[in-house]
């Protein structure tokens, strides 16, 4: 087994509530990560999945720096980074870029894609040396897929895919180890969508790369991913390998997700068991007390809103696939979507065929 690159333990964000004009004075707490611990091995790619407002984002912020935890650590390589500042804060950045959603606004209109790609190497010198960035730059753009010759056009002059491929060069200028995608697929077109997320399996197998894959589309999670983290209400519910959890879920919140995904065979469509959750998603704010997901799930009982749940292999399983961690007091495996035979070649339904 691959060793731990990146390990994230109870990290924790909290965005204080005030009011008042002239004297203010804090009255709560946004809770947008509370607890959140996972590993991240070399070469590795980890999902993480969950509705909109559940700190997926806050958390990849946090693991490259633009937002300081209120609590916990992130050691990248058995040091802890979440405090580091100056000099040892941007060397450690070096090994851990980013790529953000938009690709609209991640990119400065003002400057060109030579410039956007070849920022970074003004940061880092020792990179690249100025007489080489032009060709570096021009190197990275056809790594991603572009043609070297755009290198003076302006981010306007690009469609939506291409953006995010001049994203994914600039976030590879500084040879990094690990790169955090936040949802970096979420505003392109399906077909689109297709062409990064395999980009970015050829990247990580050309530069070995681990990923921190962000996202709420649990098919193109599932095609990318080695191991997938489900979030909820600011804390991980259920961790585990890409089959353990979509085949053999534990937990009801990941099983009501995996209920809402498309399914292409019309035959497994018909056996598909449809969870409807009930009422809202509560503010993070004000989160049950006990497990934070009781309100909307149809085993809770009266340990369920005095006690948190461990984020731990439940007793009841032994051995086997449903024995991979997960935060419910009644967790029980249960199969969502009825399986579904493989394509002739032996490719499974779903998967990409290039």
């Amino acid at each position: 087994m691959a060793e731990s690159l990146l390990e994230v333990k109870d990290l924790v964000k909290y965005y204080p509530l005030t009011q008042g004009v002239l004297f203010r004075k804090q009255v709560g707490a946004v809770k947008a990560v509370d607890g959140v611990s996972f590993r991240l091995r070399a070469g590795e790619t980890l999902g993480i999945v969950g509705e909109s407002g559940c700190g997926k984002s806050t958390v990849a912020r946090m693991l490259v720096n633009l937002e300081r935890p209120t609590a916990g650590s992130i050691t990248y390589k058995g040091e802890d980074i979440s405090r580091l500042s100056g000099r040892a804060l941007k060397a450690v950045r070096r090994n851990i870029q980013m790529v953000f959603q938009d690709p609209y606004t991640s990119l400065n209109p003002r400057m060109t894609v030579g410039d956007i790609i070849g920022e970074p190497y003004e940061i880092h010198p020792e990179v690249a040396p100025k007489g080489d960035r032009r060709r570096r730059v021009q190197e990275l753009l056809d790594v991603v897929g572009l043609n070297p010759e755009y290198i003076n056009r302006y981010p306007h002059q690009f469609s939506g895919g291409q953006r995010q491929r001049i994203g994914i060069a600039r976030g590879l200028a500084l040879q990094p180890e690990i790169i955090v995608a936040d949802e970096p697929v979420s505003a392109l077109d399906v077909s689109v969508q297709a062409q990064v997320v395999n980009l970015l399996e050829k990247l990580q197998d050309e530069f070995g790369l681990s990923y921190v894959f962000i996202a709420h589309d649990l098919s193109i999670v599932r095609h990318i991913s080695d191991r997938v983290g489900v979030m909820y209400l600011g804390r991980i519910v259920e961790i585990g390998t890409d089959a353990e959890i979509y085949e053999h879920p534990t937990h009801p919140y990941t099983q009501a997700l995996l209920s809402a995904v498309p399914v292409p065979d019309p035959q497994a469509r018909a056996h598909r068991e449809r969870i409807i959750l009930s009422g809202d998603v509560p503010s993070p704010a004000a989160p049950p007390s006990g497990c934070r997901f009781r309100t909307r799930c149809w085993k809770a009982q009266e340990r369920c809103t005095t006690e948190v749940p461990l984020l731990a292999v439940p007793e009841v399983f032994t051995s086997g696939p449903a024995a991979h961690p997960s935060a419910c007091h009644f967790a029980a495996e249960k199969r969502v979507v009825p399986h579904m035979p493989p394509q002739e070649g032996g490719r499974p339904v779903g998967k990409d065929t290039d």
